[in-house]
């Protein structure tokens, strides 16, 4: 950044629904990553002129030993992480007031919570919509390019996350049986990975309304012969995340129709782990995942026509709407309160605007110290289908009449994180059983 105060926001208590009844404390991933302590209240500041580093928090006193117990002094946190200079937090606002009367810059990242925006807006003398609107560009750059390459010891944590959702998704396979309901299933999940000391890195979804990509709602009751998707990971305590989906039947095996889509997801999915190779860019092998599911669903009846036209107008995103995957770290989605623009596109590689392609989070060249998830996944959602249909969207390409067959099928995705090496990538964390034949034994056993 060669010049001014570089600040870095890290986050506070948040009341679910008074004070002191609060949410699980989740620390701002910039922050973790540049001064790595996990406890609220905390802010810093690095002196870009001076090559100095300032810690901003509040001495622990009688009533946190009372009713959080133990805590670290100021001085300690600093002597920790390197940090000679600490000051009390209450000093920030004289600090940066003196900075700016100086002439000195100031560079944040973007504020998402409405706190560290009324602060901004506060210790900067800025109007709210300054406040949030405000924050370096240049500073995005940096930090991104920083946080996107993953050192070994980062790699090592997720590892360590990676394992702990594999034992979730595990459990999954082994629990789901007909006539229990999702929440039941959810909750022996939820539990693997509070058991291992750690957490959820995003809301668990296991439905069998697998179409409904985001969905958090656990009410529905299994039944012989559904799919049920499950796409979550564990945080651990060094809060690196993991983010795995495994989709498999409520049987003991599945059934032909449910083999006929599931292979054409893997295939995709195997085939774009295989293109993951320095230098090409995501966009493209989503493009190749795009293309190898339209053409299995050309062999099914539900495509027709040039493939690679109806791929480049978009009419596979009716059965896949979604990106084929992110950039995983600290976050889920790595960086993305940064902006995806900055995260996943540069000048090379511009976001596109079609349906389906546009929820590409990450389309830019690859490079060695990525880590991407790769996630395809085909779904029959049936009020996009009636949508479509009823606009006439794509009838050269679509087979209307084929897909009443499938209105109750639901979705399936897979999903792995890969490291992209300096030859080529490689699976982090465990290998999680995928393949039809593993899945089957698994569900066998739970029987």
């Amino acid at each position: 950044m060669k010049s001014g105060l570089v600040l870095l926001t890290g986050n506070g208590l948040s009341p679910m629904n008074y004070t002191d009844n609060t949410y699980r404390f989740r620390q701002d991933s910039n922050f973790l990553y540049y001064m790595g302590i996990n406890q609220p209240g905390m802010m810093a500041l690095i002196d870009c002129d001076e090559g100095e580093s300032i810690l901003l928090g509040k001495e622990p006193t009688i009533d946190d030993f009372i009713w959080t117990g133990p805590l670290d002094s100021l001085s300690t946190l600093g002597e920790r992480i390197g940090v000679e200079k600490v000051v009390a937090i209450h000093q920030i606002h004289p600090m940066l007031s003196k900075a700016l009367e100086a002439g000195r810059e100031i560079h944040y990242l973007p504020p998402y919570r409405a706190d560290n925006v009324i602060k901004i807006h506060r210790w900067l003398g800025i109007s709210l919509d300054d406040a949030k609107e405000g924050y370096s560009i240049p500073l995005i750059r940096a930090v991104v390019a920083q946080r996107e390459i993953k050192s070994e010891e980062e790699i090592v944590a997720m590892e360590k996350a990676l394992e702990v959702t594999a034992e979730m998704h595990l459990t999954a396979m082994r629990t789901a049986k007909p006539g229990m309901t999702e929440a039941e299933v959810t909750g022996k999940v939820h539990g693997v990975a509070v058991g291992h000391g750690g957490g959820l890195a995003y809301p668990i979804i296991l439905t069998v309304d697998g179409h409904n990509l985001h969905n958090h709602r656990h009410h529905n009751v299994l039944r012989e012969g559904q799919m049920l998707l499950g796409d979550f990971g564990a945080e651990t305590d060094e809060v690196y995340s993991g983010d795995i989906t495994r989709t498999f039947p409520v049987a003991k095996k599945f059934t032909t129709q449910q083999k006929e889509i599931y292979d054409i997801v893997l295939q995709a999915q195997l085939d774009a782990i295989e293109a993951s190779v320095p230098g090409t860019t995501f966009k493209s092998i989503h493009i190749l995942a795009a293309t190898i599911m339209a053409k299995g669903l050309k062999e099914l009846g539900i495509m027709k026509g040039d493939l690679s036209m109806a791929v480049e107008e978009g009419a596979h995103a009716l059965f896949f709407p979604h990106g084929l995957g992110h950039s995983i770290g600290i976050d889920v989605h790595d960086m993305e309160d940064l902006g995806e623009a900055y995260v996943g596109y540069d000048k090379d590689t511009i976001r596109s605007k079609q349906f389906g392609l546009r929820s590409l989070r990450f389309g830019k060249a690859l490079k060695p110290g990525h880590v991407m998830t790769v996630e395809p996944g085909l779904y029959f959602i049936p009020e996009l289908i009636d949508l479509w249909k009823s606009e006439g969207k794509f009838t050269d390409y679509i087979n209307y009449d084929a897909l009443e067959a499938y209105r109750g099928f639901g979705g399936v995705r897979i999903e792995d994180d890969i490291l992209i090496t300096k030859s080529g990538n490689r699976l982090v964390g465990p290998t999680i059983p995928k393949e039809i034949e593993e899945l089957e034994a698994i569900r066998g056993e739970a029987y």
